[in-house]
């Protein structure tokens, strides 16, 4: 299975009031492994930035000037996303703009929602949490995922840290490592080593006196069952 966890920063909260993207960051998971595979770029919107946005991400206009437009890359995102599966925290915020950039394409291209599925870890997180708080960094206090990096927002940033989040939230342990040398066991996976040495796993045989107290137990009940002790019948037929 390919997994594609993705997050956007923009320019505010509403595309319907014309605000843009400005980053796009992707992490690949193939079979629940990170692959190193990952999409990030920075998008000039050709609009101003509002403060209060610059304020969560850190992203400025100046630092955009320039970069390339989403029409200059959108080739490359589409032909690398298409046919995942994308991971997304709040998912109709992300998608939202996303289809709304490829609107002002012209139609050229299709919505994401037809050529990906989507699954999103909020409605996830809120259905094992009921009642609680659900940010993505309550649930990295909630799994005990390091994000103290994370001074501001960013898309890939918060696309690594939700990739830790969505295997701790579907599982925890992701890899199984045989291997004496931990990199062998690809990404930065929960690993689990087993011992190289297991101790004989001890026989304990019935005492005779318990023996007679299992046939008594059998016997009582066939005869509660008229003849329908399997345990008996297959003792008959061996």
């Amino acid at each position: 299975m390919r997994q594609i966890v993705l997050d956007t920063e923009t320019t505010g909260l509403e595309p319907e009031q014309g605000h843009r993207i400005i980053e796009i960051g992707c992490v690949e998971m193939v079979d629940r492994r990170l692959t190193g595979n990952n999409f990030h770029q920075y998008l000039q919107p050709d609009r101003e930035i509002d403060q209060g946005a610059i304020e969560v991400h850190g992203i400025t206009n100046e630092f955009l000037a320039e970069k390339p437009r989403f029409r200059d890359v959108v080739a490359d995102f589409m032909g690398y996303v298409e046919g995942a599966e994308l991971i997304i925290h709040n998912a109709p915020f992300d998608v939202g703009f996303l289809d709304h950039e490829l609107a002002l394409l012209g139609g050229e291209w299709p919505r994401i929602g037809d050529c990906c599925s989507v699954i999103d870890t909020l409605v996830m997180a809120k259905r094992l949490h009921p009642g609680q708080r659900n940010s993505l960094d309550a649930l990295c206090r909630r799994y005990d995922i390091d994000n103290s990096h994370r001074e501001l927002h960013g898309a890939l940033l918060d696309a690594e840290i939700l990739a830790d989040v969505y295997l701790a939230m579907t599982g925890g342990q992701t890899a199984l490592m045989l291997a004496e040398d931990p990199a062998e066991a690809g990404g930065s996976e929960t690993i689990r080593r087993l011992p190289a040495e297991r101790p004989a796993i001890p026989v304990i045989r019935p005492s005779t006196e318990e023996q007679e107290r299992h046939r008594a137990r059998l016997r009582a009940i066939d005869e509660a069952s008229g003849g329908g002790c399997l345990w008996l019948q297959a003792e008959a037929d061996s």
